[in-house]
Parts: structure tokens; C-alpha cells; sequence
């Protein structure tokens, strides 16, 4: 099943080292594999991102500990800082059998919801993106998450498909889920519509 806490570990490359980066970071874990851990590469520019799945908070010293020598190995071939975000489970419309999903895509889709509409917002979306993500077959996962620590705060779902990316979005760009976005941007998301973003990665440790 789906991994208690995440660690979201992202960073950009600077132009035209996205490759070698990627290459180098690669190499890094081969030496020392984490079980469930997963990187990726967007489509849309050149960051880089890795899932990581822990059991307790307590596992991320040690997680440190190999950020330090990452850093190290690749600082020279970056354009920003690694930003990182500890995800903590909520629940699962569609679960996997593993930590984190073993498709070859996955979508994370962010938005901050206002606190006092919250319990409204969990209400109201088991009925709307939850039943269009269960009857959706290109949706081979759907994890939902909230932040535990992170200067990006609010819910994030982790989605993981194997299908070509167009046929994927065409989920989310339907008539019936851009209405349900209007009314979540309306009601439920700090910032209105433009308060969530998605972005599209594709599996890099295959």
C-alpha cells in the first residue's frame, strides 16, 4: 500500500546539464538503494524531482546525511536549490501495492485550501475529483497527502498513469472536471483556480 510519509525532493538544472545531473544522481543512490525510492524528470522543463517513501519522521536524518553528499556531487550543475517537502497520507482512491506508484508517469497536483473550509473541501471532493479519478481507467493511481513540513503548504495528490501524457490530461480537461476546478477555485482554494498547479513527471530509474 501507499507510503505513510513521503519526502519530496526537487530541484532545477541549469540549462543544458539536466542529463548529467540526472546521470550523476543516479549513479549516487545505485550505491546506496532505498526501497520504494523513485526518480523522475518533468516534461515541461528541466527539474528533476525524487519520491522517497519513509516509515518515521525519524528517517529523514538520515536522509540528510546523503542530501549533504548529493549536494556536494551536483551543486556545480544547478540552477536552484533543492526544495523538499514531507508529505504526510490522508487517503487513497486508488491505492497501489507499492510505496509509491510504479507507473512510468506521475502528476503531483497542488493546491492550498482555505482552513476554514477544509472539512467541506474533504466532504466535497470524495464526490467530485474522487469519482472522476475511480472511473477514470488512464488513472492507474491516486494518493491524496497533506504537508507535514513545508514552505508549499496544503494537499497534494500524487497520480500515476501509463498511458501517453495527452490521453491522461484529457481526464483533466473535460467539460465535467473543469467544472469541478471553477467550483473548487470558487469555494475551496487559497488564490481561486490559479492556487493549483500540476506538474508531469516521467520515471528516470527504470
Amino acid at each position: 500500500m501507499s507510503s505513510t510519509l513521503l519526502v519530496l525532493n526537487e530541484v532545477a538544472a541549469a540549462p543544458g546539464k539536466a542529463d548529467h545531473v540526472l546521470e550523476q544522481w543516479q549513479q549516487f543512490n545505485r550505491k546506496e538503494p532505498v526501497a520504494g525510492r523513485a526518480l523522475y524528470r518533468s516534461l515541461d522543463d528541466d527539474n528533476l524531482l525524487e519520491i522517497t517513501p519513509v516509515a518515521e519522521v525519524s528517517e529523514v536524518a538520515a536522509l540528510n546525511a546523503r542530501w549533504h553528499e548529493l549536494w556536494d556531487l551536483v551543486s556545480e550543475d544547478l540552477a536552484t536549490d533543492f526544495r523538499r517537502q514531507l508529505l504526510d497520507f490522508v487517503e487513497a482512491p486508488k491505492d497501489v501495492a507499492e510505496p509509491v506508484p510504479a507507473t512510468p508517469y506521475v502528476q503531483l497536483r497542488h493546491i492550498e485550501v482555505k482552513p476554514r473550509e477544509y472539512a467541506a473541501y474533504r466532504e466535497w471532493r470524495e464526490n467530485t475529483i474522487f469519482n472522476v479519478v475511480r472511473r477514470a481507467d488512464e488513472v492507474k493511481a491516486f494518493l491524496a497527502y497533506h504537508s507535514l513540513l513545508s514552505t508549499e503548504p496544503g494537499v497534494m495528490f500524487v497520480s500515476g498513469f501509463e498511458c501517453a501524457p495527452e490521453q491522461y490530461q484529457a481526464v483533466f480537461t473535460s467539460p465535467e472536471y473543469q467544472e469541478i476546478v471553477q467550483q473548487a477555485g470558487d469555494r475551496y482554494i487559497v488564490g481561486g483556480e490559479s492556487g493549483l498547479y500540476t506538474r508531469v513527471y516521467q520515471r528516470a530509474d527504470v
